[in-house]
């Protein structure tokens, strides 16, 4: 049950993504020669208003292979024949129905279960906040001009400035109040702490804050996405820090087995949770400014709409090819590691 759980997930994830690809393509007047979910020999394929549509035997990726993309451009819907921003709109259309995806699951996911609202529950002795005052009930309004919309939010600032000091406003009895908390560190949890921990349930909002908590929960997926890139970057997270396939369906087990005594809605709907922040993840991984990913392509793109001048054939190819390349080679080890993870 766990793999075709697993299976569902990246195939619906990779779908709207090669989707988003193959819409705008198409509207846009590009030709498409092959729209693909998975990679490898083809179990099931066929073909229609001239583009072929296959099923893979490999369900990690998909693509969608554009007229032209091999640098033939005699054909008059080659990709390379449309105009700049047409393809700067297919290009980014994949990432951007990632983030689609994420914010109609979390529709479904936070009208369900409700909201982690930036509400304390309780304050520990010892730390900051119960020296500054803070108490149950306080609701976390700013953390050095952040809005705090979620007690995620409070756990994502928290481990990102570590010690640093921070100017926190909060609510108590509808009065706005201020005060300044450093974080303490704990070698009981290992990482800096305020003092005080989040909600121990989460409540249910109506029509309106379900849709403005969807787009919340995509935001902080995105912005959790970025600052944990921005973390691996610095050295401050390591090759364990990060999950590949094997990872993914170690963490849908897990979730499967948990939710499992609670019964089939809770095993679909924290499967949608889970699809939420892949979705989100994919989105943003796909969008870095590295060959063979679409940041990479829209680096070249906005080049030629900002210059009028496109970037020769041959070495977008090769950048492209080495960028292939690479990233194949951090999948592997990725890959490895994750296996290495069940010797542990």
């Amino acid at each position: 049950m766990t793999i075709i759980l697993f299976l569902l997930m990246i195939s619906l994830v990779v779908f709207i993504h090669e989707g988003g690809h193959c819409i705008i393509g198409k509207r846009s007047g590009i030709g498409v020669e092959e729209f693909s979910v998975g990679i490898g020999p083809t179990i099931f394929g066929f073909k229609k208003g001239g583009t072929k549509y296959s099923l893979k035997l490999f369900p990690f990726g998909g693509f969608c292979r554009f007229e032209g993309m091999d640098g033939d451009t005699t054909s008059p819907t080659s990709f390379l024949n449309a105009p700049v921003w047409a393809r700067i709109a297919t290009v980014a259309a994949g990432p951007v129905m990632n983030f689609v995806l994420a914010f109609f699951l979390s529709l479904f996911v936070i009208g369900s279960s409700g909201v982690d609202m930036p509400v304390i529950a309780d304050v520990i002795p010892g730390y900051p906040a119960e020296e500054a005052g803070l108490k149950s009930g306080d609701e976390i309004v700013k953390i050095n001009n952040k809005n705090i919309r979620i007690y995620r939010d409070v756990s994502l600032y928290s481990m990102m400035n570590e010690g640093k000091s921070s100017n926190v406003v909060f609510r108590r009895d509808g009065e706005l109040r201020q005060t300044v908390l450093t974080p303490r560190y704990s070698e009981k949890d290992n990482r800096y702490l305020f003092g005080f921990t989040g909600p121990k349930e989460y409540v249910k909002v109506g029509p309106v804050g379900v849709i403005g908590y969807s787009l919340t929960e995509v935001r902080y997926w995105i912005e959790a996405t970025w600052k944990s890139l921005g973390l691996l970057f610095k050295g401050k997270l390591t090759l364990d820090d990060v999950s590949g396939p094997v990872g993914v369906a170690r963490v849908v087990d897990e979730i499967y087995e948990e939710s499992k005594p609670s019964g089939i809605y809770y095993i679909w709907l924290n499967m949608m949770n889970l699809t939420v922040l892949l979705s989100a993840n994919l989105g943003v991984m796909n969008l870095l400014p590295v060959p063979a990913l679409d940041g990479g392509r829209l680096i070249f793109l906005f080049y030629e709409a900002l210059t009028r001048k496109k970037v020769p054939q041959k070495v977008e190819i090769a950048v492209q090819f080495a960028g292939m390349c690479l990233l194949m080679l951090l999948m592997v080890v990725v890959m490895i590691n994750d296996i290495s993870r069940f010797f542990r």
